[in-house]
C-alpha cells in the first residue's frame, strides 16, 4: 500500500536537534516543572526568530509556547470568543480549524474557494460571510490541504478588510519556509501592521525541522490574551515537556539548511505530481504554491464506471482507490468540499510515482 495521507515531512529531525535533546535528557534542571508558558530562553529565540523569517518583531511576553499547532489553534480561539462568536473559515481548510472553534464555543462560517482561483478566497466573499456576530477571520498562507499561498497584495487586501471592520485575525505560518517557484510567503501582521492588536499568529517547529512528532508549536499575540491563554494551558497541560522545548529551542536558533533541502525536494516532487494527476481524464489539480499537498478536482470522475463500480462522491472514489489500488488518499469531505482529493506529496520519489501510475491506470479505466 502506498499512502499519501502523511501531513508531516519524510525526513528525519536534524541530528544536532536531536542531540541537544538527548544532553537535556541528563540535565537535572529539564526532570522538573518549568514554567507553563515556556522555558523563558524559547520564548525569547522564538520571537528572535520571528523578527529573523517575517520580519515581525515581538516580545517574549508576547509568545506562548504550546503542546504542538493543535493546542495552539484551540487556546487562541479559547481565549478570544464568546458563546455564538462567528469566525470566517475559508474552505478548503484543515480537518482541526472547525472542531477548535466549536470547542471554544464558537461558530465556524465556511467560504468555500474553489480550482478556479486556486484556492484563495476574495474579499467579496469575505464581506458576502460577515454578519454582526463575525469576530475572528481565520487565514492560512501556505494552506493545508491546497497550498494555495496568497500574494502580497491579496494579503494587504484581506488584512485592511479585516482592521476595516475590526475583526481578530489568526494566521497559521505552519508552512512558511515552504513555498516554491515565484511564490513569496509575507506575515499578515507585517504587510498590515495595523492589525497587529488584533492579530494572532500560530507556527511551531513540526513542518520546517521535520519534528512533527516533538510537538512544539507557539502562540504570538497581544499580552492580555497570551496572559489568557497561558492560564488555560496551566490548568490543561502545564509546561511542554522540557526535553522537547531544548530541542525546538537549538532548531529555531540555529539556520534553515535542513528545511531547504526538504524544499528542494517537495519542489521536485510537487511538479511531478500535478503533472501526473492532469494527465488523467476527469482530473484537474492547480499547482500547488506552498505546504506540500495537491489538491485535485475529481468532480469529472464521479458517477463514472470504474471496474463495476460507480463512485458518487469523493470519499466513494477514494475508498475504491484504496482497495483496487492499494493507494490512500484523503477525500475532500474532510476538508469541507466534496470532489476532490488530497494527496501528500512528502513521500520518497520512487513510491510517489508509483502511486500515482496505479491512479492513472485505475482511474483511466474509467467510463461512462
Amino acid at each position: 500500500m502506498i499512502g499519501f495521507g502523511a501531513g508531516e515531512p519524510d525526513f528525519p529531525t536534524p541530528d544536532y536537534v536531536v542531540d541537544a535533546a538527548a544532553a537535556a535528557c541528563r540535565e537535572p534542571k529539564y526532570h522538573r516543572y518549568t514554567p507553563a508558558g515556556g522555558l523563558p530562553e524559547l520564548k525569547t529565540a522564538i520571537a528572535a526568530k520571528t523578527l529573523r523569517d517575517s520580519g515581525y518583531e515581538v516580545e517574549a511576553a508576547q509568545v506562548l509556547v504550546t503542546n504542538g499547532g493543535k493546542q495552539a489553534i484551540y487556546e487562541a480561539f479559547a481565549a478570544i470568543l464568546d458563546p455564538g462568536d462567528e469566525v470566517i473559515v475559508p474552505a478548503p481548510y484543515w480537518t482541526t480549524y472547525p472542531e477548535s472553534i466549536r470547542l471554544a464555543g464558537g461558530v465556524p462560517v465556511e467560504v468555500v474557494a474553489d480550482e478556479t482561483t486556486g484556492y484563495r478566497v476574495s474579499v467579496e466573499q469575505l464581506e458576502a460571510a460577515r454578519t454582526e456576530h463575525t469576530k475572528v477571520l481565520l487565514f492560512v498562507s501556505p494552506s493545508n490541504p491546497t497550498g494555495a499561498v496568497y500574494s502580497r497584495e491579496q494579503i494587504e487586501e484581506v488584512g485592511r478588510w479585516a482592521a476595516e471592520h475590526g475583526l481578530w485575525v489568526l494566521t497559521d505560518e505552519i508552512y512558511e519556509h515552504l513555498v516554491y517557484g515565484d511564490a513569496e510567503f509575507h506575515s499578515l501582521p507585517v504587510v498590515v501592521p495595523e492589525l497587529r492588536d488584533k492579530c494572532i499568529v500560530v507556527n511551531g517547529v513540526a513542518k520546517t525541522y521535520a519534528m512533527t512528532g516533538w510537538r512544539v508549536g507557539w502562540v504570538i499575540g497581544p499580552k492580555d490574551v497570551i496572559k489568557a491563554a497561558t492560564n488555560l494551558q496551566s490548568h490543561a497541560t502545564s509546561n511542554v515537556s522540557n526535553v522537547a522545548q531544548v530541542a525546538a529551542l537549538t532548531a529555531v536558533s540555529g539556520d534553515l539548511d535542513a528545511v531547504a533541502t526538504m524544499r528542494e525536494a517537495f519542489d521536485r516532487r510537487r511538479r511531478t505530481i500535478v503533472r501526473m494527476l492532469n494527465e488523467i481524464d476527469g482530473v484537474e489539480c492547480p499547482e500547488p504554491e506552498g505546504a506540500f499537498y495537491a489538491y485535485p478536482s475529481v468532480k469529472g470522475l464521479l458517477g463514472r464506471e470504474i471496474r463495476g463500480k460507480r463512485p458518487r462522491t469523493s470519499v466513494e472514489l477514494a475508498e475504491l482507490i484504496l482497495e483496487e489500488a492499494e493507494v490512500a488518499v484523503v477525500p475532500g469531505e474532510a476538508f469541507g468540499t466534496p470532489g476532490y482529493l488530497r494527496l501528500s506529496y512528502a513521500l520518497g520519489d520512487e513510491d510517489l510515482v508509483e502511486g500515482v501510475s496505479r491512479l492513472q491506470k485505475l482511474l483511466g479505466e474509467a467510463s461512462a
